[in-house]
């Protein structure tokens, strides 16, 4: 089975610096967190890590901060443990048409060639990124113009493109290391973990098998309470 994380994005709206957030997570039964910023103090955050045995593995950093400061983003977040970089978003003209995606690989694949040894770069979809272009979703014709560049495959989102997202965790096992487990209404949106259609049993099935190592859970309701960390950890206790 595989480490068990929260994207700190999920409890964005609870009024408290990041290093007592990774204390709550850790009081709620997470392995790691990973970063969507970072407010208050990076050595609080460093202690609290350290006092709860908590890891880091990964942080979400937008495209353009990578582009623009990527030595400095490096080290930032080397600090705390981070060697995963995620590029949380783009918006759909990034995939709109093959002209397009053609210049969003480029930009991730020179990012990714630019990172150190022993870091890699992800990108994390949303349900956009499926839009057809030329007979074939987006995010496929993303995938097959970089080499070095990873998938976070949100699952939550490839269902609500109307994907089976194991089918598609099970297509590209070897692009994923961080998988973003949100449950979703089948043809709807988001939902909390546990109450929706996601195939939970599955997906660690497969992480599982090819070795993928954290299963990150999201949720982007209820962002305000510290029981969406409670409830997600509960979600995928059985699978870590």
């Amino acid at each position: 089975m595989g480490t068990i994380a929260l994207q700190l994005y999920s409890i964005d709206g609870v009024d408290d610096e990041t290093a007592t957030k990774v204390e709550e997570v850790a009081d709620a039964g997470f392995d790691g967190v990973e970063f969507a910023g970072i407010d208050g103090s990076d050595r609080d955050v460093a202690e609290a890590l350290a006092e709860t045995g908590v890891e880091a593995p990964s942080a979400h950093v937008g495209l353009e901060e990578l582009e623009n400061d990527l030595e400095g983003v490096v080290e930032r977040y080397a600090d705390l443990g981070v060697s995963e970089f995620v590029v949380p978003y783009l918006p759909p003209e990034h995939f709109e048409s093959r002209e397009a995606i053609e210049e969003t690989a480029d930009r991730l694949s020179a990012v990714a060639a630019d990172l150190p040894d022993g870091t890699r770069l992800h990108y994390h979809n949303h349900d956009h990124e499926f839009v057809e272009v030329d007979g074939e979703p987006a995010l496929v014709a993303l995938l097959s113009l970089t080499d070095d560049v990873l998938l976070e495959p949100d699952l939550g989102w490839i269902g609500t493109a109307g994907h089976d997202p194991v089918d598609f965790l099970e297509e590209y096992t070897d692009r994923v290391s961080l998988v973003h487990v949100k449950d979703y209404e089948d043809g709807g949106q988001p939902v909390e973990g546990g109450t929706g259609d996601l195939d939970l049993e599955a997906v660690a099935e497969v992480a599982d098998r090819e070795g993928m190592e954290w299963l990150i859970y999201e949720h982007e309701e209820r962002q305000d309470s510290y029981e969406t960390a409670r409830n997600g950890a509960g979600y995928l206790a059985p699978y870590r």
